[in-house]
């Protein structure tokens, strides 16, 4: 007997723009393709979908039931949202093979302390969020784990080749690509002192404060200096 997560739905005869009646209503329209069946317009219950969204990932193997038929395994292949107020609009369920592999994206789970950012102030980067894999729909993880503890300097790197692959799933993202590293801390440039350990400011002293003073006992206004240089101050 199966163990996953159920969702029930109806056949959905509503589409267009008078889906946003079905929305009020507290009704989720919903597509479901894949396999050998063609795409199919559904419905379900909003409420039982935001439950079933905070208890599941992207890549939980879901068992899809449309009225009194045999429940289907789908994921949950996209979740269109509302701009604003960020609830689901529209569900796509995308119907899998128990028996063949399928490509997925799955998230990158970087754990563990690195020396480089905890003790040297460096900051961690996270270079790719989430690596495509294939595997059989009951074998797909919600994430792969990545143990940042090797990065211990600033010269480290850890690459796709780096990552805890679970049994059974095969990374199809090239080994050599990098996923994390810790970029070092930014060294601020410390003021030019004069020789009383004071700052020196700029046409104060020197050769520039020399060239304003002629400047203007020539009588040159700023408006000259515009014209000389017509990009300057517009």
């Amino acid at each position: 007997m199966s163990t996953r997560p159920v969702v029930s739905a109806e056949s959905r005869e509503v589409i267009g723009k008078k889906v946003s009646n079905l929305r009020r209503e507290g009704i989720l329209p919903a597509v479901v393709y894949g396999g050998s069946q063609e795409s199919r317009n559904i419905q379900l219950d909003a409420r039982e979908f935001d439950v079933l969204r905070r208890t599941t990932t992207k890549n939980t193997l879901v068992d899809l039931k449309i009225g009194k038929a045999k429940a289907t395994p789908v994921l949950l292949q996209g979740i269109h949202e509302h701009p604003v107020r960020r609830n689901p609009v529209h569900v796509d369920f995308l119907v899998v093979s128990m028996t063949e592999a399928i490509t997925v994206d799955v998230p990158v789970n970087y754990m563990g302390d690195s020396t480089a950012a905890d003790k040297l102030g460096g900051t961690l980067l996270h270079i790719r969020e989430s690596v495509s894999i294939s595997a059989l729909a009951t074998e797909l993880p919600s994430a792969i784990d990545l143990d940042i503890t090797p990065l211990d300097s600033f010269e480290a790197v850890l690459h796709v080749s780096d990552l805890h692959v679970p049994e059974g799933v095969t990374v199809l993202t090239d080994a050599e690509e990098a996923l994390a590293r810790v970029q070092p801390p930014r060294v601020e440039e410390e003021p030019v002192l004069g020789v009383e350990g004071e700052e020196l400011e700029e046409g104060v002293e020197g050769e520039e404060g020399e060239e304003g003073a002629e400047g203007a006992a020539e009588g040159e206004t700023d408006e000259d200096a515009d014209q000389d240089f017509p990009g300057r101050g517009r």
